[in-house]
């Protein structure tokens, strides 16, 4: 009787856990780039009373064995990289990366990070950064005396300058991953990659499997608030039945108890 106790707190653990995932992709709802998290859950190990098989009588097996469960507990988190939303915010320097890859930002400490925020803004250097001031890699700089900026699809960034002269003064290039659900979440919009993710891979917009660069646009949150609520009340359901298992098997001891008044 006392396996259910601790087999029913692993699932009131677990549901914990989910619901923790939830508020946090909730709270990035409305957050450039966010892409949400999915929890994995995974059965732990069970109690082998009877093995399948088991001889019963000379030539009789048994077609089925006995064995009981000791509860779940998380394996993992998954990121899910699917497409937000684009919303058109009519700035030039607003890209959003239509299909697979990243922006790569460079950090004070020179390594190498990745986003999907593509709101951009020009440093005093002239210089485009994120709105943390994370410089984009390769650099790129604007002309102080540009009139005018766009952003093409392939990255290309051009600056019109008083006499209505167009250069292109840099290239945005994207990065990927084989696996981008491997990524090391930093916070700031900002991804680094690990052992899973698999080595970078950087090339231009719009070839070579990389997505196109939209500008104008920002891709919003992935999460859907609705599906999300669906999951916190099935998580806390879920919970309470957890708690009511445990409940049932305390009745039970003390019925049990009882019987030797």
């Amino acid at each position: 009787m006392m396996r259910a106790f601790s087999t029913s707190a692993t699932g009131m653990m677990a549901q914990e856990t989910l619901v923790d995932v939830i508020a946090n992709n909730l709270a990035n709802v409305n957050t450039t780039g966010f892409k949400r998290s999915q929890i994995e859950f995974q059965d732990l190990l069970y109690s082998k009373i009877k093995e399948p098989g088991t001889e019963v009588s000379p030539g009789v097996n048994t077609p089925t064995g006995l064995e009981v469960g000791t509860g779940v507990r998380v394996a993992s988190t998954l990121r899910v990289f699917s497409l937000g939303q684009f919303e058109n915010t009519g700035r030039n320097l607003d890209v959003s990366i239509r299909g697979s890859g990243f922006l790569q930002v460079q950090m004070p400490n020179g390594e190498i990070r990745y986003t999907r925020d593509g709101a951009l803004q020009t440093n005093a250097n002239g210089q485009l950064v994120t709105l943390a001031g994370y410089q984009l890699t390769p650099a790129i700089s604007v002309p102080a005396d540009a009139a005018s900026i766009d952003i093409g699809i392939d990255g290309g960034v051009n600056v019109t300058d008083p006499t209505g002269t167009r250069s292109v003064v840099g290239n945005i290039q994207l990065a990927r991953f084989v696996n981008p659900s491997g990524l090391t979440a930093l916070g700031d919009n900002l991804y680094a990659p690990s052992d899973a993710s698999g080595p970078v891979v950087t090339g231009t917009a719009g070839e070579e499997g990389f997505g196109t660069l939209q500008s104008g646009f920002l891709e919003k949150s992935n999460v859907q608030m609705v599906n999300e609520l669906v999951n916190l009340i099935t998580a806390q359901r879920a919970y309470e039945i957890n708690s009511r298992a445990i409940r049932a098997g305390d009745e039970m001891l003390r019925d049990t108890n009882n019987i030797f008044r």
